[in-house]
């Protein structure tokens, strides 16, 4: 199977709210928009499948239905930056910046559906960075 596209879908108890979240909010830019949707940009689509069920912050805790689902993962340059800007706008912030056994510059958000969302600042030597696949 060749994948040529690919775009994660919501489906918002409150669609007004959420539209305002992603465009006004995180300022994410229209790609298109449709009756009834807005498919906003976010960078290149992947789908990551994980072990990590558990919420945010909550070391060594066991896999439930909270854990469970939909998240985000959107990459920043500043991660910093981003954090200030969002606590600006009013976002509460799930968890603050803290850097991840894994590597990466971390911190967690909520759309007003409770959608999690990672913010990631990849450090310049972390192997992301220098993996050309």
């Amino acid at each position: 199977m060749e994948i040529l596209s690919s775009r994660a879908i919501l489906r918002p108890a409150d669609p007004d709210a959420a539209l305002r979240f992603y465009r006004d909010v995180l300022g994410l830019a229209v790609y298109r928009e449709f009756p009834g949707g807005t498919v906003f940009f976010l960078g290149n689509g992947l789908l990551e499948v994980s072990a990590h069920a558990a919420e945010p912050g909550a070391e060594g805790a066991t896999p439930d239905a909270e854990g469970a689902g939909l998240r985000l993962w959107l990459q920043v340059r500043d991660l910093a930056a981003t954090h200030t800007g969002l606590a600006d706008r009013g976002v509460r912030v799930l968890r603050e910046p803290r850097r991840e056994p894994w590597g990466l510059d971390e911190m967690w958000i909520a759309d007003p559906d409770g959608t999690r969302i990672v913010i990631v600042e990849v450090p310049p030597e972390h192997p992301i960075r220098r993996d050309v696949r």
